[in-house]
């Protein structure tokens, strides 16, 4: 069992002993420590809090309203809602912050606070290690019996669908006249509500939902992979879909299956929802340094600038920021369009998609052809304990010196168009290992070879 406390929040599995896994003590510890930074930065004393349909949704979402008005703080309560509803939800209910309650993709047994600022957005690192220190110190101060916060149950999706609706890129009448049939796959969360609203709102009415039942008991892995997806491939495929849709349980990270029932690739997520913007808004774009490189060659053949963050939702947004892009996101399926909000979100991705496939009027399949198809291998050296991580990262780079190196996060290395990067865990002794090339071959054999380099470090 497992608890790990970051500076964006703290995650764990539901069960066990307190400060060794996600408990109702922790629960409580860790709320009351937002909320009181919360309140030590601000006057204003609402935070908004949702949560996606995980087995434990409801029991952690008591625990953390109840603490935060019992510190005397009004709480707005969305219930069932996708991470990305609760973020545009604390900007317009003008509130101080957010709670987002899931643990994104992993298995069931596990959950999460992830928190917010009153942006709407992920915390900074320096916010999350105030917050860590106010829970290590454990000063907490509740409010007295007519000070206790107050409670208000909204549900701001249909804020959200109307929000994308909006947007001059999303054209629903266009979606609505090719009559698209498309299979949804949401592993039994908060997208079975999120996704046939956003859908039917869009013009598409001929739905086949699989695993739609928001009851938390994921039926697959909820991890959006190739390798977790055989059963939405083959309904695609047989019941003759244009395309078929893939969320995580809290529905921030978007895949796409083709009308042949092939992959459409998480990397490529971004990239064709990229495309479609760019070819109607010029700008710059960002994605992270372990995604994929078509998004570069494809903003740079637009004659725009495509820059490169660290890994991290916070700090795409960062980047994104400082460049004034136009789209960005990270190639785990992530669309972050800043005209709609800073954070990922799938459902802006479908309708972006969407138009994207309409106005380009050819199938799914036929869309993807026109994207190079680059291969990643993914891979990590296993470490013992107290290992000097940088020391080696420092040698790794001194040794290929040579070559195009960028150490914004961890070391990235170019070699002649394809790339490898390491990245030292936060919370494990490893050191992660990405590589991308043409030939899926050439990518294993790089992280192979750095494998082998810091082999020979270690001994």
């Amino acid at each position: 069992m497992t608890l790990i406390k970051s500076i964006s929040g703290i995650r764990g599995t539901i069960g066990g002993a307190p400060s060794d896994n996600l408990t109702p003590i922790d629960i409580v510890k860790f709320a009351s420590s937002y909320g009181t930074w919360i309140s030590q930065k601000s006057n204003n004393k609402k935070i908004v809090v949702g949560r996606d349909a995980r087995i434990s949704g409801p029991m952690v979402q008591d625990l953390i309203v109840n603490t935060l008005i019992g510190l005397g703080i009004n709480v707005v309560d969305l219930e069932l809602a996708t991470t990305p509803t609760v973020e545009m939800a604390v900007v317009a209910e003008n509130a101080a912050g957010g709670i987002i309650i899931t643990a994104s993709h992993n298995p069931k047994q596990w959950n999460a606070l992830k928190l917010l600022n009153e942006k709407g957005e992920f915390i900074s690192g320096a916010d999350g290690e105030a917050i860590l220190e106010i829970a290590e110190k454990g000063e907490f101060t509740f409010a007295s019996v007519d000070h206790l916060g107050k409670i208000t149950k909204t549900d701001y999706l249909d804020y959200h669908i109307q929000k994308i609706l909006e947007l001059n890129l999303v054209n629903a009448e266009l979606i609505k006249a090719k009559n698209y049939k498309i299979a949804v796959d949401v592993v039994n969360s908060v997208g079975g509500i999120a996704i046939p609203r956003l859908l039917n709102a869009l013009g598409v009415s001929d739905i086949v939902m699989i695993n739609g039942e928001p009851t938390g008991h994921f039926a697959h892995n909820p991890e959006p992979l190739a390798e977790h997806l055989g059963e939405i491939s083959s309904v695609v495929k047989a019941d003759k879909c244009q395309l078929g849709i893939v969320v995580d349980p809290d529905v921030d990270r978007l895949a796409f299956i083709s009308d042949d029932g092939e992959m459409f690739g998480e990397e490529y997520t971004l990239v064709a929802c990229a495309d479609y913007v760019l070819k109607h808004t010029p700008g710059a774009t960002v994605s992270n340094l372990s995604s994929t490189r078509s998004l570069k060659e494809l903003t740079e053949k637009a004659g725009q600038k495509y820059f490169a963050s660290a890994v991290g939702e916070v700090n795409v947004v960062e980047c994104m920021k400082a460049n004034n892009a136009i789209i960005g996101g990270e190639g785990n399926g992530g669309i972050i369009l800043p005209e709609l909000h800073y954070g990922r979100d799938a459902l802006v991705g479908i309708a972006l998609f969407l138009t994207h496939l309409a106005e380009s009027n050819m199938t799914t399949s036929g869309l993807r052809a026109l994207y190079p198809t680059y291969m990643m291998s993914k891979n990590k050296a296993e470490l013992q304990e107290g290992t000097n991580v940088d020391l080696i990262l420092e040698k790794i780079c001194d040794k290929y010196k040579k070559q195009p190196i960028n150490t914004i996060d961890g070391v990235k290395i170019d070699f002649d168009g394809d790339w490898v990067h390491l990245r030292k865990s936060n919370t494990e002794p490893i050191i992660r290992i990405y590589a991308e090339s043409a030939s899926l071959t050439t990518a294993e054999n790089l992280t192979k070879k750095i494998l082998q380099d810091i082999g020979d470090l270690i001994e």
